[in-house]
């Protein structure tokens, strides 16, 4: 009977909420000179503006930080490559980075002759098809690269980015798009447009033959990876005639070694007109001010008639289409339906479909499949186009189950909502936690530029308010429209992709072409550049926290609370975290994950599953290594029910001895899968190389301990879970004390805690002498990491350690010495960085890696490239002090905010101190030279032995080439794994 009332008052909240309608209408707006358009009731209030070119500008304005999020978005992708050369708009995503005649040279006058002779010579390699001819030319190619490089400055767009503080160098080409992506503080908008304008004005294409070469590895890359593989199959297959299943973002190999600096620039001449593309800023602006001087900056810009992709209407799927997809990786099948445009009504109800089937907790294939443990995992999803959606159905197969069995299981699960056999409360629970996400997304700056982006790119922004409205239409759909609309939809139309793992005899990697290493001229500046960086701007005064201010301590019960309130809107999230994990209880995590397919003595594990969703909320249990935290997160209006009913699963739940049988089968299971993953066998080679044969990745059960699991001793971990000492955190609309005073009502103590199994302890290795450790995997590209343990992390050195990553070679800094040298000169890798990688305990050691991915028959040259600088630091006081620069202005714009001040605490409280770690970091900064950074990689880099640990097949590479780095240890799977 309480199951009941329960049930009814969550379907009230549900319904209460699905039935709130907002009304959202075009209106036009004018200020300060401008005219714009806007959507009524619109949470993010953003303006529309077409300025006299035809150029588009979305402005959404959020001063909660001093950073804005720029996209500049162009209305041309894939879709729109020539037929005759795929691939072409991303080969010009690249080439907009390498500047114009004013910068990213030192002299235009004498690089443009060489650069007309690089674009003639490519003509001719492209037509020619005489191997031995086309060594000659790109021979000639090389050559003349080299002396064009005398004149090239590498990377000055990203070096001029550095220098105005942007944290995101970036950008990317799909189907429909491209787009280049930015995020700078809000004190730098002048010299920031000033660059983005010159950037467009003219670009020249230079340094095109490593960039290509970077390409070719992207190509690479892409072979190795069969869920790539798989989605061009599926797409093939689904889009006969239309371009998203014809042309791939990064073309055929054969287009690939045919480039084209003539039709790129045609390309570039096509499309890049302001009427096809748009400016999209989000963050803290004003709206006058910034639309004035993007109207200035882009005035030059000059409108053309435009014919965009327009393709024909794909014929109807009349039959089912297998497609056989083979690589070394899991087995798994795909049912893909094509769907509809964009914004269009059986979009909307698609997507409501692909929720009703898969939303993580109550949808037909979460209760009926993955809560069953009928395969190993299942999901649905809704992919929106353009002109065309992909509803796909997707399972990975348990042990002893086949292909075929796991399509029967998806499609069954359709049958239903062609029967109906579904609650019609789903579509109600689903609005409810659509609108739950909205709440808080759209205090996002990424979140908003993303969404005015993509509005952009499908209808130039004409249809936001459908966007905005999308989840009130939403509501509107009834149970009988669903089933309707399923009967007439999923028939036998789709596409059957079946992943089975296998050599895929069809891949032809892109071969290697004889490059010499280009100067990029690093330590240079052109007089636009040095405008640029040396302008001075008004600094942003950093803000630190002060944790006796910004949180508040409290107890609950024998509890520690630590609160944060949230004065925006009515979302909880609260967290218990409890000081041990894995390395405390290695049968502790799959407790966690047995709790998931249980009952209690009141409701059903499907029960458990539908009342979370139907009022909203999230629980989830994590257990790390020596952290395990239960997680509770929705409205405050439904705390109560929320926290009880997590209260009542953890005190309550009962063993199923079935369901654990059938937990041990698909644990057994994925550690078969994860042995055909490269990247978890890279993983445990890293674990291996730092710890020895005894590491934290193998540290689980044996397989023999997984098949003799005893459920009592499952359930018993998770009854007594709360009488461990754990500390409570919480971000949500009340104050402490209301707070604390509800939570001991509902949260079960103990008159004292139990103390914790001790913890595991890892011995780091030392490194003497250079070793390798090779694991043989199928792949095209070989990729090699490098590790070296340097002992206890002594937080005095962070400042030096963090102006040492940025300068040397942290993940994603184009402007780094690494990416410059291997990537940008030497064309060696699409894929490297290094950096000294800080732990978040001081009782953790620090450790140095390094990456390289590179074609199998670069191993030797990449692993030489990036040895050369982990001896010998390369001085450029340009770079080093646009890194400085960066790293401080990182701090000084950087806001921390919400509950993300309770995990900064809890982080720096890891790591010894009582404070923001920052103002620390901050001071340290300051002072910093060159020769602090030099002298720091002389002592812990320069000259030192190093871990080579090495993912490759060894039909690719010369396993006695490894020697010359050290003494060559194969390690089977048995041996990563630890099973």
């Amino acid at each position: 009977m309480k199951f009941k009332l329960f049930n009814f008052a969550c379907f009230l909240i549900v319904s209460t909420v699905a039935q709130a309608q907002t009304v959202y209408q075009w209106k036009t707006g004018t200020s300060g000179g401008y005219t714009y358009k806007y959507v009524t009731n619109d949470p993010t209030k953003t303006r529309f503006y077409t300025l006299k070119n035809g150029l588009t500008a979305i402005l959404s304005q959020n001063s909660k930080e001093p950073k804005i999020v720029f996209k500049m978005a162009v209305r041309a992708g894939s879709n729109t490559d020539p037929k005759t050369n795929t691939g072409l708009a991303h080969y010009l995503e690249h080439l907009l980075f390498k500047g114009t005649d004013k910068f990213g040279t030192l002299n235009y006058a004498k690089e443009k002759p060489l650069l007309d002779k690089i674009e003639a010579l490519y003509e001719v390699y492209g037509k020619t098809t005489d191997a031995a001819k086309r060594k000659e030319i790109y021979k000639e190619i090389d050559i003349t690269s080299g002396e064009a490089s005398k004149y090239s400055i590498a990377n000055e767009y990203v070096k001029m980015m550095k220098s105005i503080g942007s944290e995101e160098t970036n950008a990317h080409t799909s189907v429909e798009e491209t787009v280049y992506e930015e995020n700078l503080p809000s004190n730098n908008i002048n010299r920031f447009l000033a660059v983005q304008a010159e950037r467009f004005r003219a670009p020249v294409f230079r340094l095109f033959h490593t960039e290509l070469e970077a390409v070719y590895e992207e190509k690479n890359m892409g072979l190795d990876n069969d869920s790539r593989k798989v989605s061009e199959a599926r797409l093939k297959a689904l889009f006969p005639t239309h371009n998203y299943g014809q042309q791939t973002t990064i073309g055929t190999i054969e287009d690939l070694k045919k480039p084209s600096l003539s039709e790129i620039r045609k390309y570039y001449n096509k499309y890049y007109v302001p009427n096809n593309m748009a400016i999209i800023m989000s963050g803290d602006i004003n709206y006058d001010e910034l639309i004035k001087k993007i109207d200035m900056s882009f005035a030059y810009m000059v409108p053309k008639a435009l014919a965009l992709y327009n393709p024909a209407p794909e014929k109807p799927l009349t039959q089912i289409q297998k497609v056989d997809v083979y690589g070394p990786g899991a087995e798994n099948v795909s049912v893909a339906y094509r769907g509809y445009a964009q914004n269009s009504h059986e979009s909307l109800v698609l997507d409501l479909i692909s929720s009703i089937l898969s939303n993580g907790k109550a949808g037909l294939l979460d209760i009926n499949l993955n809560k069953q443990q009928r395969v190993l995992r299942s999901g649905a999803s809704y992919n929106q186009l353009k002109d065309y959606g992909v509803f796909n159905l997707s399972a990975s197969p348990k042990t002893g189950q086949d292909l075929e069995d796991a399509r029967k299981l998806l499609l069954a699960q359709v049958d239903l909502i062609k029967k109906g056999e579904f609650d019609e409360s789903l579509i109600r629970a689903t609005v409810a936690n659509t609108k739950l996400v909205e709440l808080g997304a759209y205090d996002n700056n990424d979140v908003r530029a993303d969404a005015t982006m993509t509005s952009f790119i499908q209808n130039r922004g004409g249809e936001w308010n459908k966007t905005l409205s999308a989840t009130d239409a939403m509501a509107k759909v009834t149970k009988k429209e669903i089933v309707d609309f399923a009967n007439r939809f999923f028939a036998d139309n789709y596409v059957l992709v079946l992943k089975h793992k296998g050599e895929d005899k069809s891949i032809v990697k892109v071969e290697k072409p004889a490059i010499t290493a280009v100067k990029t001229n690093e330590n240079d500046v052109s007089p636009f550049t040095r405008l640029i960086i040396d302008e001075k701007v008004k600094p942003i005064v950093p803000e630190f926290l002060n944790y006796t201010k910004d949180l508040n301590f409290g107890k609950a019960g024998l509890a520690d609370v630590i609160a944060v309130k949230n004065t925006e809107n009515s979302i909880f999230r609260m967290t218990y975290r409890f000081d041990k994990g894995s390395y405390n209880y290695k049968l502790l995590p799959y407790a966690a994950q047995y709790l998931t397919f249980l009952s209690t003595d009141k409701y059903s594990a499907e029960q458990i599953s539908k009342e979370f969703y139907n009022i909203a909320c999230t629980y989830s249990i994590n257990v790390g290594r020596d952290e395990t935290t239960v997680s509770v997160s929705g409205l405050q209006e439904n705390f109560d029910k929320a926290v009880a009913l997590v209260e009542h699963v953890l005190a309550n739940c009962k063993p199923n001895e079935k369901m654990l049988e059938d937990l041990k089968g698909r644990l057994l299971k994925v550690r078969e899968n994860n042995k055909l993953n490269k990247d978890i066998i890279r993983s445990g080679l890293v674990s291996y190389a730092i710890f020895g044969a005894d590491n934290p990745f193998n540290y689980s059960l044996s397989s023999d301990e997984i098949k003799n699991i005893k459920a009592d001793d499952l359930i018993s971990l998770l009854h007594n879970l709360t009488n461990y000492k754990h500390t409570v955190t919480y971000f949500g609309p009340k104050d402490l004390s209301s707070f604390s005073t509800e939570l001991i009502k509902l949260h079960t103590l103990p008159k004292e805690f139990i103390p914790e199994a001790p913890l595991k302890k890892f011995v780091y290795t030392t490194t003497n002498t250079n070793k390798v450790y090779f694991a043989d995997y199928d792949m095209v590209q070989a990729e090699t990491i490098w590790v070296r343990n340097s002992g206890l992390y002594n937080p005095v050195n962070a400042a030096k350690i963090n102006l040492f990553n940025d300068y040397f070679g942290d993940g994603g800094n184009m402007n780094s010495v690494v990416f410059q040298t291997i990537r940008e000169a030497k064309a060696l890798a699409y894929a490297t960085q290094a950096s000294y990688s800080i732990p978040d305990s001081r009782e953790k050691e620090i450790t140095m890696i390094a990456y390289v991915g590179a074609q199998a028959d670069k191993l030797n040259e990449a692993v030489a490239g990036m040895n050369e600088l982990l001896t010998t630091l390369p001085e450029s006081d340009k770079s080093f002090n646009l890194s400085k620069g960066n790293s401080l202005n990182n701090l000084e714009t950087g806001r921390i905010t919400k509950d993300g001040i309770i995990y900064a605490y809890l982080a720096d409280k890891k790591l010894g101190f009582d404070h923001d770690s920052r103002r620390d970091l901050y001071t340290g900064l300051k002072p910093l030279t060159f020769n602090d950074i030099k002298a720091f990689h002389q002592t812990n880099l320069s000259s030192k032995p190093y871990n080579y640990c090495i993912v490759a097949s060894e039909k690719r590479i010369n396993m006695g080439d490894l020697e010359k780095f050290g003494t060559i240890s194969k390690l089977t799977l048995e041996q990563i794994f630890g099973y």
